[in-house]
């Protein structure tokens, strides 16, 4: 069945069969009013405008919910990981795993972390979204169980200031991402290699040139790389919301685990840099 108006062979619309149907405030059908109304400039853009206003609206609501949605996830996996870090803290279950498992123990944790980002990666919109939220939740406890070693080094009021820093760089950053006009999605590639680079600079500093000085340089290379992350993750879950806002509020629930996670990494990893650069060491 389509609904609408019907139209004929010759391409227009059938008139109304009832004179008296859909006429202003309910006067006889006159022809010569109904010409010069269809006549009138602009008069369908004039009809239009009231649906595509409601459309626009609906749209817009709809990115909102979705954005709030996301931000909320993402801030339900911060909690997880800072819960799982104080609690593995307080009982010392980090060092004793590292105990019993040595160097392969590291290895594993972070391999599973690893293969869980990328699983959900590729195939978070093949799974149902509450299986997604149930893994982005299980990797953000995982987080906490690694991230637990920063109270050894740090004190809790450095930790919480770097947190505080943090949160409000990420902030600003979001809402640059969210309302400039620029389209950070060109600079992916830049900021891919950028990051191989942080990585590998990082590794050859730790292990062939170790240095304060040097180590300080990589740190701030880090947090401007991931600064652009940031916003490139902001502009990017705009436009997959956009592009999938038609297929349903399932899609839109998966996509919002995977924006969340690729938000969540760019926190995380900008506040252990900024902590690394501006926190003492105990």
């Amino acid at each position: 069945m389509t609904y609408g108006p019907q139209p004929t062979n010759n391409g227009r619309n059938m008139p109304n069969s009832n004179p008296y149907a859909q006429q202003p405030y309910g006067q006889p059908y006159n022809p010569q009013y109904a010409q010069a109304t269809a006549s009138a400039p602009n008069a369908g853009a004039y009809q239009q405008t009231p649906i595509n206003a409601m459309s626009q609206v609906t749209y817009e609501r709809a990115t909102h919910d979705a954005v709030t949605r996301t931000y909320g996830e993402m801030t339900i996996g911060l909690l997880i990981t800072a819960a799982v870090a104080f609690i593995t803290q307080m009982t010392g279950a980090y060092i004793s795993f590292i105990r019993a498992t040595g160097l392969i123990g590291i290895l594993l944790v972070a391999g599973v972390q690893i293969g869980l980002a990328v699983y959900l990666g590729v195939r978070v919109m093949k799974m149902q979204a509450s299986t997604a939220r149930i893994w982005f939740y299980v990797f953000a406890a995982l987080m906490g169980f690694t991230l637990s070693t920063i109270f050894m080094a740090y004190s809790l009021g450095t930790i919480g200031v770097a947190l505080l820093v943090t949160a409000g760089f990420f902030f600003a950053l979001t809402m640059f991402g969210m309302t400039t006009k620029g389209n950070m999605l060109k600079a992916g590639p830049v900021l891919l290699i950028g990051l191989i680079v942080l990585i590998v600079a990082e590794v050859i500093v730790m292990f062939i040139f170790p240095g304060d000085t040097a180590m300080m340089i990589i740190t701030a290379l880090g947090i401007v790389v991931f600064a652009g992350l940031t916003i490139y993750d902001t502009q990017f879950m705009k436009r997959v919301f956009a592009q999938y806002s038609s297929q349903g509020p399932e899609a839109i629930k998966r996509l919002s685990i995977l924006c969340a996670l690729n938000l969540y990494l760019d926190f995380i990893n900008m506040f252990l840099y900024i902590l690394r650069l501006f926190g003492s060491r105990d």
